[in-house]
Formats: C-alpha cells, sequence, structure tokens
C-alpha cells in the first residue's frame, strides 16, 4: 500500500475571489498564514464549462441571484491568464505553493505549458470527462483526482483513461481500451506515482451522514493508490477525521468572510478556522505515530511507578513455604511481576520479608 507520512493541506480559494484579484492575494497571504501547503484557485472560461441554458445547483441560487444563469454566474468568477501570474508571484512571496483546477482543455493547456505547474487538480465534475483525463495524463503533470458523486466501477474507468494516457499513443477506440490498459501491472506503478484520489462529496455544505469517510479505505484497497480526502462539510471534523483514517490530502473551501455573495462562501471555512484545522491536522499525525506497538520513552520511565509487583501481605519467615493468602500485588514495579504471582506460590523464602516488601527471584527456591 501506497503511504505517505505528511498530509498535504489545500487551502481551496476557488472562486471565492468574486472575480476580484485584490481579494485573491488576500486570500493566499490568509492561507500562507494558516500554514498550508498549497493554495488553490479555479481556472477555467466560462464558455466552455457551461451552456447558455445550464441550470444552477441549488446551493447556487440560494447564494447567488437566483435569476441569473450559470454561464452569466462563472463569466464574473473568471481568473484572467494574467491574474493567475499575479498570484503565483505572490505566493513564491508567501512561502505557499499555487495550484489550480482547470475545467476545460485549453486551461489545462495554459497551466501545464504557459505556467509550467507540476500538479494539476481536476473537480469531481471531470471523473467521467474522458478527453480531460487522457490530456491530463500527457500533460506531464502529477494529478489529483476528486471522486465526488461517482461509484468505484467509474474511478476505476477514470483510471484506465489516465493509463491509457500515460502508455499509448495516440486516441482510443473506444471504452475497452481504458479497461484493457489497466491490465498491465506496469501501468500501476506510473498510477501510483502519478495520481492522487480524494474522496468527495458534492454537495456544499456536504451532510456529515453523507460523508462516508470509509470510501478512502475502500479505494485505497481497490487501487493502491495515495486517497485524500475534499471537504465540503461544515466544521473541521470531518478533515481531522480522514486524516486519522490515513487521507494523504486535506482540500479545504476557505473564504475571507461567510456572508460574503458568492457560490462557495456559505461552504467555507474562515481564516481562524483554516489556521486552526492545520494545527489540529498536526496533532493528529503527530499522535499517529509509526504503527508499532511499544512503549514510548515516556511510558518506560512511568513503567516502574504505574505497575505491579508481588508483595508480601504480611510479614513471613525465613524458610517459609508461600501460600495464595501469603502475597499480594502492588505498585510499584520491583522484584517480580505481578504477572509471575502464580509462579511465587509453593516456593520457600531464603529470607524473612515483611509486609509490603516486595518479592525477588533470587530469594524465592525449589526446595520445599
Amino acid at each position: 500500500m501506497t503511504q505517505q507520512n505528511r498530509t498535504i493541506i489545500i487551502a481551496e480559494a476557488g472562486v471565492n475571489h468574486n472575480g476580484d484579484v485584490d481579494l485573491a492575494l488576500k486570500l493566499v497571504d490568509k492561507a500562507a498564514e494558516a500554514g498550508a501547503d498549497f493554495v488553490k484557485f479555479q481556472t477555467f472560461k466560462a464558455s466552455k464549462l457551461a451552456s447558455g441554458t445550464a441550470a444552477k445547483a441549488a446551493y447556487q441560487k440560494s447564494t447567488t441571484d437566483a435569476g441569473e444563469s450559470q454561464l452569466d454566474m462563472l463569466r464574473r468568477l473568471e481568473l484572467p491568464p494574467a491574474a493567475h501570474r499575479v498570484l503565483i508571484d505572490r505566493c513564491a512571496e508567501k512561502g505557499i505553493s499555487f495550484l489550480s483546477t482547470a475545467f476545460d482543455l485549453d486551461s489545462l493547456a495554459f497551466l501545464a505549458d504557459d505556467l509550467g505547474l507540476k500538479t494539476l487538480k481536476l473537480g469531481s465534475g471531470e471523473l467521467t470527462n474522458g478527453p480531460i483525463l487522457l490530456a491530463a495524463a500527457r500533460s506531464g503533470m502529477k494529478l489529483m483526482l476528486s471522486t465526488g458523486m461517482g461509484s468505484l466501477s467509474e474511478v476505476e474507468e477514470a483510471l484506465g483513461v489516465i493509463a491509457f494516457g500515460l502508455h499509448r499513443e495516440g486516441a482510443p477506440t473506444g471504452r475497452a481500451d481504458f479497461a484493457e490498459t489497466l491490465l498491465d501491472p506496469v501501468v500501476w506503478v506510473a498510477l501510483r506515482d502519478r495520481v492522487t484520489l480524494l474522496h468527495c462529496t458534492t454537495e456544499y455544505p456536504a451532510a456529515m451522514a453523507d460523508t462516508n469517510l470509509r470510501a478512502i479505505d475502500t479505494m485505497r484497497a481497490a487501487f493502491g493508490l495515495l486517497v485524500g480526502y475534499s471537504d465540503h462539510t461544515e466544521g473541521n471534523a470531518m478533515s481531522i477525521a480522514a486524516v486519522a483514517r490515513g487521507a494523504t490530502v486535506i482540500e479545504k473551501h476557505f473564504t475571507l468572510d461567510r456572508t460574503m455573495a458568492g457560490p462557495d462562501h456559505a461552504a467555507s471555512v474562515e481564516p481562524i478556522e483554516l489556521t486552526q484545522l492545520v494545527r489540529d491536522i498536526r496533532a493528529v499525525e503527530a499522535g499517529l505515530g509509526n504503527g508499532i506497538k511499544q512503549p514510548s520513552a515516556a511510558e518506560v520511565r512511568n513503567r516502574p511507578i504505574v505497575r505491579k509487583s508481588v508483595v508480601a501481605a504480611t510479614y513471613l519467615p525465613e524458610g517459609h513455604v508461600i501460600g495464595p493468602e501469603d502475597i499480594t500485588v502492588k505498585r510499584s514495579e520491583a522484584g517480580v511481576s505481578a504477572m509471575g504471582f502464580w509462579d511465587c506460590i509453593g516456593r520457600r523464602l531464603t529470607r524473612s520479608v515483611v509486609r509490603d516488601m516486595p518479592l525477588a527471584s533470587e530469594n524465592l527456591t525449589w526446595d520445599a
């Protein structure tokens, strides 16, 4: 199983800049202050992402102008190419990595070829978008792929498209090519090097009951890839729980102010909560340890004080043959361990002991 010790934390600014570059820069600053590894935006051309008749989701209608089309809303939220470069420069200045989700082929090419990014994020809506998965595979970038709304078989088919892009030339002839490609064990080595899956529940905010964090284990067992979690729930509890389940990436929407107008603000955490999330995740990482069941250094120091040993229940003279009523167990650990209680019965004392005195193995003999 592929493992990673340090959780990658992605502060998802998304479209919470509301199309304002100055606001986007402030989001970069707050993500860096919180200690996130990446701050992530979204790269798209509205006309390539949604048609003029595309309806808004219910959560979008409740947080934006319900009479506005999805296309018009997206046009207001586009980040122009020049803004990306400004944000990348700010990220470099603040010591945080820039990341973006591509929603169309041109945007993907812009991120890979023009900006030279090393890592790409694809959202849950692209899990069944064969052309963009193929382009992502051939872009040379590492890929984080959200899997919201998807079944295990759909995740497998998406990996088949990526594997095809990594190991075959030209265009596929059909979906059967993807399943066939996955039969080659060599492609799984490349997939494990290039792809991280993100479990996700595509709703804003997502209900706790719909989170299904055990799917992290399911995908890790099925594919042997790194699996993270894109958290759309309110608060930080599910992100922390996901890290405890082995999530290697946590992505969390954040905003400067949840009351701002815009589709994602209400389902986002504010900077103080993002900072606390980072702290809590780092604390959980420290607590997870290496999995080896052995005492810590502190426990070794405490063991003699907390554990018990066999002691005399009353004064016992030299030569006395010990019966079960003669001994008991008490702190601290000295002499015969309490686990050796029964081994002491029937033994003869070679010296007298007073009440509560630990029994020592060298003072016990079978010469009864």
